[in-house]
């Protein structure tokens, strides 16, 4: 709208200028426009619209169009396009950003919004015409913004270089605009040629001034550019921005600098204040500048309030609202150019004589401080130079203020301002976001509003609720009661009103009859009190013509009580005394503006319903219509006045497909032809899916063909052998269909159940499923008792029927331990104890009667044998009549026999078991990974939508960098960089503060630094904990200046090569600084870079990890990459969705997954994260501070880990579970928060006897016991063949780890694609560091190749990928469990692994951990050379770049540090070696000749009290 405005603004000056009376120039484009401009030598006008730029000459006539748009582009693509992937490309319009006229060649400058907004030259005479354009100079001709919402401006000038011997000056044009986000180019301000000289290229930025140009900046103040000029030597840019980041209010500038400045050095932002009866007009919209004229330049200056004007003064008018989005206030407001230039020059000679004061007071911020503090006195230097402080902004307390001349509220702002002067008068156009153009005449002093254009409303009451309530208050006094409906008809009214039709924009005469008027005298005038007018109105009906008469056929089919007639001068239905022509006799031709549908078959038969206008008044007005050529009957019935009409077709004459126009006739002869296309198409089925289905019908089948989407719905009819078969909208199809069948649960898995609608299985038992055969085995052991160690049950079909778990035995009236469930076996561990008997009779004698083996499946049972306990007898010794030497040796040899074939047939059934738990294991691996990880990744689409809406939660940079450099340090979150917290006294702050800005310059001091550092690594009590500290107490405290940083780290590095280098060691050279300072570097520069792909892995960990049981004691899983965290025993567990209600946070109910063997901790945990799912970790309650109560009916349970309740086994207590307290799936669960936080239930239990009972000499346990002291003595007598044995099975549960890691696999692989990409845009700080390396390994004969990758994986890949992740929690706010971080270890191991060249050689001895990505690690290795090969063959970062992109940086990041406290910390390794680092700097020339151990010993005094020299 704005773009709009500031053109119909532009025309209404080229007509005023005219001095025309006639009707307003107008033309039409067919896009928005974006940019006008004049050439003042031709007065053409040049308009630079969405995907166009036209040329039109002074009477707005056009003489030539160049479309400059749709192209194909896109945001990440780099020109030239051809070398953009097809797939990233898209149509996308160019939305024209600049239009400047360039007189010296006879050019349009046109810079528009795609191909990263690079510009081009079109010929001034004709814009169709090309002169010049390239998309092949790279990013140094990037001008414009690819973003559409940021504004770009820009004005003409000369530039003279100093250097040029031949004084030769240059045409250039200086363009401003904000930061449009990473894809867009990073100049706030540009100066840009026009020409080839030498190394320049036409568009290139030939002015670099970091500091006024790097995004950053843009960044941090939210720069808005409205307008543009140039008067003299000068350049003036106004825009709005934010002071800075901490305050979002926006303020009006202007800034200034030099025309032929070739650094902007003289850059200088002025604040402007424009205000009216205490509003604030802060957010400026547009501008003009121009001379004030004789009458406004005298008013002026008898205002008093502008200083001296003159008629030759230039004045800059400005339109202005209030900040904010909603605000629909504005005001104009009046600066004269010399006032502002006076102001600036203040500022100017402040900063460069009295250090920045103006009366005493501060007047001038310095955004970056280049050079030292040197006072100029006396200096002319209006143009700034190297060495004095740039750029400079004026503080508010020195703004230029300005009395609003004119403001207006509500109506929408003021968008644009045009000024024009005519017979010494001045007037402004203003124009609004609302599309009214309003125009003030400057008269005297005073503004009057001449002519506004504007609407006004109209408001209509509603006749009978006004008489109750205003009746009510007329007699309020006399009644001294709310007046009754009944008392209704004594009111005065006017009744019988004539006419009774009034039409909209006509003034009608109304008649109306008197009642009850009585004494009451009826007056014209309109009272103040509105309250009093008493008299109502008889309604009447108030109608508009044009409502629902779009057309004129519409308009003639009109009730003729309306006369209402079509105006032919206005296009539009009107009331017959509005048109001030004669009645259009015959309507315009018809209009066709749809074709439902467009396609047809070629045999004709369906209806075409054809949409449009002025399509006849009625039925018989339709005298032909033919489509595609092709007769098409009309269908009378359907027929709709003026605007639709519905045929028949026919049938194409030769068959074929083809295509061409409708056409319709109507009365009269009048034609309309359609603008597109009708198809006629033979539609061809040519597969159908499924190819059965059941008799019943039901089955939703897929038609596939060619030019099925023929005809509309309503066309389609389809016959399956005759059988109607409607078309099926939103059809879904089942997977599994559910049913219990003898008791047991069948779930059929598929696909089609969608084919069923009411399903139903049928389940046949066959004979060969229902033989059950037993055997038993039995050995003699030294008990009393005769055990039954392993007993077998024989049959056929129990896998088919049954699964292990499903499957019940008994002995007796006890249950067995279904161990093993082959297809004809049963594997069982019977009671070790003697059982009772299930029957009565056998109860009496179970020494000698055999116990009934019974087996139960579902609803079923089988008696399958039975099994004998059998008792040891005791015979007397006066019975014993076995000789004293044969009873000995039999037994002997009884018992040798037995024990063997106990022995053999143990072992053959442990093989056998074992033997077919790997078998099912290995298929089931297969299995489980696939269903594993298709669960994942459905539950994982929650998190990857999250992800897409902006809920990755990272830290905020603060936290980021005290976690990364201070987390790791001895006092971990208590550290005083963390806390910032210094314990120094009151009275000694301010000694203390001004002292640590002393020791901050010192720092700054390359000599000094260099030398500090190099005494603090010579010294031997310098631990490598000390050297990590330091460093990042250095980062910190040097954070503001990253250029300085980086070069002091690099200095550092040249010498540390050129000692590993010539120590013949090179590999091992950034294995120690890379632990202090590179590191940190890294850390800071690509904060960025870990983002998604990271998130995404950890979430999936975390997810898979939880899905199984998790030891809370141990910190043991079942479903893990570690191997060492792996849950080695078979935890029976099931699934529970929880209702949880949170107290006090609303009635919503939030389902929570969770497993019954949780601890009530776990449970709160999951709860928790699923609650607050939305908000970062540390906002989250934790879990000591929340209650968890159960509610299974009336009364509430309060459920907690341990209590009198917790099961206990010896000396060991279990902890308490949702299994424990028998908590159900669907259950309901209040969350509450604690008062105050609850540490654990013993601090909050009230009994003290029963906390005591349960501290007393117990061990808890989770899931698995450690085995105490009796179950060590009870393994002691255990055989090495049971331990091997129990070893065995153990590893067998290692197979999990390849479950998990296939369920992973994915997101493991999209995390090294991520971080080993080259393809994608790769961190500036990586390519210069890289290059340097390559650089410096040139420079010497010893390093090979293998060094090079060296030293970048020690750089990059192992310092800083790996530190990430594995501690997530250092870029995101998570929290990172135990479990969780041991399998993120093992993936960092591999991403170790594929960084280093040397071959891992693996054996069956190798660790699990390292064999699991044995497979990948080759692919990995190869992903990394390719990174590395990338890497070295992309554009190499300059110096220029990377101190831009560092400078970035520590605007950004640095005043959220605590950056006192690290100084206050260095200094404290300063004073532990002050004496060593005295006599280094006493030893170094450099450092006397700049008294650096002066200045050191001044801050010791200062900071301790330290006995100096001084």
């Amino acid at each position: 709208m704005a773009g709009w405005v500031q053109m119909v603004l532009f025309l209404l000056w080229c007509v005023f200028l005219s001095e025309s009376s006639a009707e307003v120039l107008e033309f039409p484009t067919d896009t928005r426009i974006n940019n006008v401009v004049q050439d003042p030598a031709t007065g053409r006008v040049y308009l630079g619209a969405v995907n166009t730029i036209y040329q039109l000459d002074a009477f707005l006539k056009l003489e030539a169009r160049a479309e400059t748009g749709p192209k194909k582009d896109a945001r990440t693509c780099t020109p030239p396009v051809s070398a953009c992937t097809t797939a990233d490309l898209k149509d996308t319009n160019n939305i024209n950003k600049l239009l400047l006229v360039h007189h010296t060649n006879g050019s349009l400058i046109v810079c528009g919004s795609v191909y990263k907004g690079i510009c081009s030259l079109l010929n001034l005479s004709n814009v169709n015409q090309e002169i010049y354009y390239s998309d092949t100079k790279g990013e140094r001709t990037y001008a414009a913004s690819t973003d559409e919402n940021i504004s770009v401006v820009g004005v003409m000038a000369t530039f003279l270089l100093k250097e040029n011997p031949d004084k030769k000056t240059f045409p250039v044009f200086l363009i401003a605009k904000a930061h449009g986000g990473p894809e867009d180019n990073p100049k706030l301000i540009a100066t840009r040629i026009l020409e080839n000289y030498k190394e320049w290229v036409v568009f290139e930025s030939i002015v670099e001034a970091s500091p006024v140009q790097v995004f950053p900046h843009g960044l941090k103040y939210q720069h808005q550019f409205r307008f543009a000029f140039k008067d003299s030597d000068y350049i003036y840019f106004l825009f709005s921005r934010t002071r800075d980041e901490s305050d979002n209010k926006n303020f009006t500038f202007l800034s200034r600098l030099c025309e032929r400045d070739e650094s902007y050095y003289s850059y200088t932002e002025l604040q402007l204040n424009c205000s009216r009866n205490g509003v604030q007009y802060n957010k400026v919209q547009a501008a003009y500048v121009t001379e004030p004229g004789k009458e406004l330049a005298r008013a002026m200056l008898d205002s008093g309030q502008y200083g001296t004007v003159s008629v030759w003064d230039k004045v800059l008018f400005i339109v202005a609202s209030p900040d904010g989005e909603d605000a629909t206030d504005s005001a104009l407001c009046m600066y004269p150019l010399k006032r502002i230039n006076e102001r600036v020059e203040d500022i100017l000679n402040a900063c460069y004589t009295d250090y920045g004061k103006i009366g005493g007071r501060a007047a001038v911020y310095s955004f970056c401080i280049l050079a030292l503090y040197i006072q100029c006195s006396g200096c002319s230097n209006k143009c700034g130079a190297e060495f004095l402080r740039y750029p400079l902004a004026s503080r508010p307390q020195f703004a230029l203020q300005a009395e609003a001349v004119f403001s207006r509220q509500g109506r929408g702002h003021l968008t644009a301002v045009a000024v024009a002067v005519e017979n010494d008068h001045t007037i402004a156009f203003l124009g609004s976001s609302v599309g009214e153009v309003v125009k003030v005449s400057f008269i005297n002093e005073d503004l009057f509003p001449d002519v506004e254009v504007a609407s006004r409303e109209f408001d209509f009451y509603n006749c009978a609720a006004a008489i109750r309530k205003t009746v009510y208050f007329l007699f309020n006094e006399i009644l001294k009661a709310p007046f009754v409906r009944s008392q209704a008809k004594n009111c005065p009214r006017f009744e019988n009103p004539d006419p009774v039709l009034i039409p909209v924009g006509f003034k009608t005469r109304i008649s109306f009859e008197g009642v009850n008027l009585g004494a009451y005298k009826v007056s014209c005038d309109t009272p103040q009190d509105a309250n009093e007018i008493f008299v109502f109105l008889s309604s009447v009906t108030l109608y508009n013509c044009s409502l629902g008469r779009e057309d004129c056929s519409l308009c003639k089919n009109a009730d003729p009580k309306y006369q209402c007639v079509w105006c032919a001068r206005t296009r539009s239905c009107v009331f017959e005394k509005l048109c001030t022509t004669d009645e259009a006799q015959e309507c315009p031709d018809p209009g066709i503006s749809a074709i439902i549908p467009r396609y047809g078959p070629i045999l004709g038969g369906i209806s075409v319903t054809i949409k449009g206008s002025n399509l006849g008044i009625q039925k018989e007005d339709i005298k032909s219509i033919t489509v595609a050529g092709v007769p098409c009957t009309q269908q009378e019935e359907k027929y709709s006045v003026s605007t639709s009409v519905v045929c028949e077709i026919g049938a194409v004459e030769n068959l074929k497909p083809f295509k061409g126009l409708v056409e319709v006739e109507v009365k009269g002869g009048k034609k309309g032809t359609s603008s597109v296309y009708f198809n006629y198409r033979d539609p061809k089925p040519e597969a159908v899916h499924p190819n059965r289905g059941p008799r019943a019908g039901g089955t939703v089948i897929t038609i596939t063909g060619t030019n099925l989407d023929t005809g509309s719905k309503e066309d389609v009819v389809i016959t399956v052998d005759g059988v109607p078969c409607p078309l099926c909208v939103d059809c879904q199809c089942l997977d599994s269909v559910i049913c219990f069948s003898g008791g047991r649960q069948i779930t059929v898995i598929g696909s089609g159940f969608a084919l069923i609608q009411r399903a139903s299985i049928r389940v046949q038992v066959a004979d060969e499923w229902s033989g059950l055969k037993t055997r038993t085995t039995a050995e003699v052991c030294i008990h009393s008792l005769l055990l039954c160690t392993c007993s077998s049950v024989q049959g056929r079909g129990f896998s088919k029927a049954m699964t292990a778990k499903e499957a019940l035995a008994f002995v007796g009236d006890v249950s067995c331990n279904v161990n093993t469930l082959q297809d004809d076996k049963l594997f069982l561990d019977p009671p070790s104890t003697t059982p009772s008997s299930r029957s009565k009779r056998q109860r009496r004698d179970i020494a000698t009667e055999p116990l009934d083996l019974l087996i139960k499946f579902g609803h079923g049972e089988w008696v399958v044998g039975s099994v004998h306990y059998e008792r040891k007898y005791e015979v007397k010794l006066d019975k014993i009549i076995i000789p004293a030497v044969v009873v000995p040796m039999l037994l002997i040899i009884a018992i040798s026999i037995v024990c063997y074939r106990r022995k053999s047939q143990q072992a053959e059934r442990e093989y056998e078991k074992v033997k077919h738990q790997l078998e099912n294991l290995e298929e089931s691996v297969r299995d489980r990974c696939k269903k594993e990880f298709t669960d994942l990744m459905i539950e994982m689409e929650d998190h990857t939508n999250d992800l897409s809406e902006g809920r990755i939660p990272f830290l905020d940079y603060k936290t980021y960098t005290d976690r990364v450099f201070f987390l790791p340090s001895k006092d971990g979150a208590n550290d005083v960089m963390i806390t910032g917290k210094l314990d120094i006294p009151e009275s000694r702050k301010a000694i203390v503060a001004q002292a640590l800005n002393q020791f901050s310059n010192l720092l700054n001091s390359k000599t000094f630094l260099i030398t500090f550092i190099r005494t603090l690594e010579a010294r031997p009590d310098f631990n490598a904990r000390a050297k990590v500290y330091c460093a990042s107490l250095l980062t910190v405290a040097l954070h503001g200046k990253l250029e300085y940083y980086t070069d002091i780290m690099r200095t550092l590095l040249l010498g540390l090569m050129e000692e590993y280098v010539q120590s013949k060691n090179p590999k091992l050279m950034l294995q120690q600084v890379y632990k202090r300072m590179c590191l940190h570097c890294f850390f800071i520069c690509l904060q960025d870079s870990a983002g998604e792909p990271l998130y995404k892995l950890f979430r999936a960990i975390k997810h898979q990890i939880e899905k199984g049981p998790v030891d809370a004691q141990v910190k043991k899983a079942k479903y893990t990459l570690n191997d060492t965290g792996l849950l080695g025993d078979d935890v029976e567990y099931s699934m529970l969705t929880l209702q949880v209600l949170v107290q006090g946070e609303g009635p919503d109910i939030t389902p929570v997954k969770v497993l019954d063997c949780d601890t009530i901790s776990q449970v709160k945990e999951k709860i928790i994260e699923q609650v607050y799912k939305n908000l970062p970790y540390s906002q989250r309650p934790k879990v000591e501070s929340v209650t968890l109560e159960w509610r299974p009916g009336s009364t509430g349970q309060i459920l907690s880990d341990l209590d009198v309740t917790s099961q206990k086994e010896g000396r060991w207590r279990r902890l308490n579970t949702l299994a424990h307290y028998n908590v159900r799936d669907n259950a309901t669960l209040v969350l509450s928060r604690l008062m105050h936080t609850q540490q654990s239930y013993y601090q909050n239990h009230d009994n003290h006897e029963e906390r005591n009972a349960l501290l007393e000499d117990d061990k808890v346990f989770h899931l698995v016991r450690p085995a105490d002291e009796l179950d060590e003595m009870k393994s002691k007598r255990g055989s090495i063949k049971d331990k091997s044995m129990t070893k065995a099975i153990t590893e067998i549960y290692l197979t999990r780890l390849l479950s998990v890691k296939g369920t992973l696999q994915q997101f493991v692989d999209d995390f090294f694609r991520s971080v080993l990409c080259s393809g994608t845009e790769v961190p500036p700080a990586v390519k210069y560091f890289f290059d340097f390396l390559d650089e410096q390994a040139l420079k010497h004969d010893n390093v090979d190749e293998e060094t090079i990758h060296i030293w970048k994986t020690n750089s990059l890949p192992l310092r800083f990928w790996v530190n990430i992740l594995k501690n997530p929690h250092f870029i995101f706010d998570v929290h990172v469990t135990e479990v969780v971080d041991a399998s993120l270890s093992v993936i960092a191991q591999t991403f170790m692994d594929a960084c280093t060249k040397s071959e891992h050689k693996l054996s069956r001895d190798s660790p699990s951990n390292k064999l699991l990505y044995a497979k990948e690690i080759s692919s990995y290795k190869k992903m990394v050379d390719e990174y590395y090969k990338g890497i070295r063959v992309m554009v190499p970062v300059s110096d220029q770049d990377m101190n831009t992109h560092l400078a970035e940086v520590s605007r950004a990041h640095t005043d959220k540090l605590n950056t006192q406290v690290a100084l206050h910390q260095l200094y404290q390794y300063a004073s532990k070696y002050y004496k060593e680092i005295v006599l280094s700097l006493d030893e170094d020339p450099a450092a006397q000749s700049k008294q650096l151990t002066f200045r050191l010993q001044q801050i010791a005094a200062a900071l301790e009290n330290k006995v100096t020299d001084l």
